[in-house]
């Protein structure tokens, strides 16, 4: 297996790990939010944001590289 067919199937997997935190950090800001810590709230919002935009390159490389390969 050469190394871009590696990430086309690694790739895919940091992507879902990373929506995973994301709903994470989505579920502590509303609670932040709830319990008047909305500074607290913004910057784990702007922590999320940061990762959807991570999550962008990710999805960007893995077309780049030819998309998801099944293993």
């Amino acid at each position: 297996m050469t190394d871009v067919e590696k990430l086309r199937v690694l790739i895919p997997h940091w992507i879902t790990h990373n929506e995973e935190h994301g709903k994470e950090f989505a579920e502590w800001a509303e609670q932040m939010k709830k319990e008047g810590n909305s500074q607290v709230a913004d910057a784990i919002l702007e922590a999320f944001s940061a990762l959807q935009q991570v999550n962008a390159g990710l999805k960007k490389a893995l077309d780049l590289a030819g998309g998801k390969l099944e293993h």
